[in-house]
């Protein structure tokens, strides 16, 4: 496999899709999504800036911790002209997700450790529901797997 020289200051998008991993029809769809620019050639071919990557990184991290490409959207465009992320845009956007995956992380560790056990759906069908959840008082929280679902607040109910 060919490496994209380094000094290149424009990518095709067949070296964007090379040096950054991603799938060139997936890299057209976040051209068409807003989320990176390029500009055409004479020919109507993209040529990206090379910093483009910086910018395909931060959205293929994002994805991948479970960001919804909406929000990664709008952080993007916060950022003046529509500029690459630098190392401060970074910190800022990563820590307004801070919170948002914390609260992943507590709920994925919860469905882990209930994973086997009651989830407060109210169908008492199982010899754990009917001890845990007796007569479906988990139903006077709210509808839905009452164990599993956090309220407004961010509190589940046990």
């Amino acid at each position: 496999m060919d490496t994209v020289a380094w000094n290149k200051s424009e990518l095709t998008v067949g070296e964007l899709s090379q040096r950054s991993g991603v799938a060139v029809s997936a890299l057209h769809f976040y051209e068409r999504q807003g989320l990176i620019t390029s500009r055409r050639t004479s020919g109507n071919q993209r040529r990206y800036k090379r910093a483009v990557l910086r910018r395909v990184a931060l959205i293929r991290i994002a994805q991948r911790v479970g960001i919804p490409l909406a929000e990664i959207n709008h952080a993007l465009a916060c950022l003046p002209d529509g500029r690459t992320p630098n190392q401060k845009d970074w910190a800022e956007l990563s820590s307004q997700w801070q919170a948002d995956l914390d609260a992943r992380i507590r709920r994925l560790q919860q469905l882990r450790d209930d994973f086997t056990d009651c989830i407060g759906c109210g169908c008492l069908s199982l010899r754990n529901c009917r001890l845990a959840n007796m007569h479906d008082e988990l139903g006077e929280h709210g509808p839905g797997p009452r164990r599993l679902i956090e309220d407004d607040d961010g509190v589940c109910c046990d």
